[in-house]
């Protein structure tokens, strides 16, 4: 939830388009109005203000599915005034929960006896799901220092610096210490050596990260069990580890089944995923998995029955639509195993289209990985003229959202552009991409000639926009810094001007 502001540069009415036709007073923005108005001039409001939202199918900054078939889209709709929470009267949307969390279960390779139930549950996204995840290991952590008479106010978590922002909040939020193992120039992921060297008797979990949002990478989770096996073994502790899988949980078992990342390693006591990534669902539904019923402690789980039987509940929040549940177990049955393996191979066939095209230019180093989520991080090999800032605005103008930003300590010098292939995603936009590329390349590179122009177009001259004799001595006496900052100045004007320009309008 973002937290809302009512600053606004324009006046504080909203006004329709066709206010003639259906409305003849403006609407106050920030209050409730005092009548009603009819539902054509509600909706033609909204849909007007709405068409000034980017296009999601070139959201290429988000993990999140921006599309799926029409059939989902019925089932959705058709469950859209189902509360999820309230399983005594949607029995039905509560088994089929249940079969997802089996489902993903086994797909993570859950050590289940024949005809046992998997422990898991879905939530509002991965960041949910890291909050309960994060709450269990602090419970388990609590009651094993009580036992041995221990003080348990000083819990840490480590994590490297590469971590979404949730894990950030569940440190802040329930008063856990976040260590982070720094990144360096060049390994953009948490090396595991050093996390284990950071984990003490105070430490409740190490995450480890599959597919990180900077680079996609994989982090190496089978390394850092090895090495924790040791030390556990050696100090007498038990740290687990938690596996954040939010965007690599549904590419991992369909394009590296050979990897070690999941509960065939046995410190990975839960998992997380996102099905609104390449779980192919609409935002957002998540799901945390847990190894056994042992990983999971009693006292957090919850025991209601005002809605009509007894039910178990381990959430944050407590209502929510079940439209999500139903199409992530719409997308199970309706693809299956071989259903997501071709998505994923064409996605990531896609991803290496794209990064061949950004090769060819010359202009790029690729970040990301070959092996880890599909997508293709990549940054400018020559950032004299320009940054990937100014590339990532100027690709708005074709309608591309493509985020640029700079990597976490220790490589904060690095400054990096994300492309994310989903599964919308084709051949052919890639190629439309990097032809557009290299279009606002062009335009990037004439900017430095046109601001020098301009620096010499308004000195005295003739007129005609020629300098005379003085101006041009004026100009030769600048020096190389002084025209590179006058260039800097004249861009961010550029940006500045054109910022204004739209952020009026709503």
């Amino acid at each position: 939830m973002a937290l809302s502001e009512t600053s606004s540069q324009t006046d504080m009415s909203v006004h329709s388009t066709f206010a003639s036709r259906y409305v003849r007073a403006s609407l106050p923005r920030f209050k409730m109005g005092e009548k009603s108005i009819p539902k054509e001039a509600a909706y033609q409001i909204i849909n007007d203000e709405l068409m000034l939202d980017g296009n999601p199918r070139l959201n290429l900054a988000s993990f999140v599915t921006t599309w799926m078939e029409p059939e989902c889209d019925k089932l959705m709709m058709d469950a859209i005034n189902k509360n999820y929470v309230d399983m005594d009267e949607y029995p039905v949307t509560t088994e089929l929960q249940n079969r997802c969390v089996n489902m993903i279960a086994h797909l993570f390779n859950a050590p289940l006896g024949e005809g046992e139930s998997a422990v898991g549950v879905g939530t509002v996204g991965s960041s949910e799901a890291i909050m309960l995840a994060g709450l269990a290991f602090k419970r388990k952590w609590q009651n094993r220092m009580k036992s041995q008479g221990k003080p348990c106010d000083k819990p840490n978590i480590v994590t490297g610096a590469n971590v979404q922002v949730c894990w950030e909040k569940f440190a802040r939020y329930f008063e856990v210490e976040l260590k982070e193992v720094r990144l360096r120039d060049g390994y953009y992921v948490m090396d595991p050596e050093k996390a284990a060297e950071m984990v003490d008797e105070n430490t409740i979990c190490v995450a480890a990260i599959l597919g990180s949002t900077l680079n996609g990478e994989f982090e190496d989770v089978k390394t850092l069990n090895d090495l924790l096996l040791q030390k556990n073994q050696e100090t007498g502790w038990e740290v687990p580890i938690h596996v954040d899988a939010a965007s690599g949980g549904f590419i991992a078992p369909f394009l590296y089944p050979e990897l070690e990342w999941d509960f065939r390693l046995p410190l990975v006591k839960s998992i997380n995923v996102s099905g609104h990534k390449y779980g192919l669902v609409y935002a957002g539904v998540g799901w945390v998995i847990w190894r056994s019923k042992e990983d999971l402690p009693e006292e957090l789980i919850f025991h209601i029955n005002y809605l009509g039987a007894d039910q178990p509940t381990f959430t944050l929040n407590f209502s929510k639509g079940s439209s999500q549940i139903i199409a992530q177990y719409y997308q199970f049955i309706r693809l299956g195993y071989e259903g997501y393996r071709n998505i994923m191979e064409n996605c990531l066939e896609n991803a290496n289209v794209l990064k061949r095209g950004l090769e060819k230019t010359g202009r790029f180093d690729i970040v990301s990985k070959d092996a880890g989520v599909p997508l293709v991080a990549f940054s400018l090999k020559d950032t004299s003229s320009h940054n990937e800032f100014q590339v990532s605005d100027m690709l708005r103008r074709y309608g591309w959202i493509v985020p640029a930003y700079s990597m976490p300590p220790d490589a904060e010098h690095v400054t990096v552009l994300r492309v994310v292939v989903r599964e919308d995603f084709s051949r052919t936009l890639a190629e439309r991409l990097v032809n557009d590329i290299q279009k606002v390349l062009r335009d990037l590179d004439l900017v430095p000639a046109r601001v020098s122009e301009k620096l010499i177009g308004d000195g005295d001259g003739d007129g005609n926009g020629n300098a005379d004799a003085d101006s041009q001595s004026v100009a030769v006496k600048k020096t190389a810094i002084d025209v590179q900052r006058e260039i800097t100045s004249h861009w961010r004007k550029l940006v500045a001007d054109k910022k204004k320009k739209t952020n009026g309008v709503c």
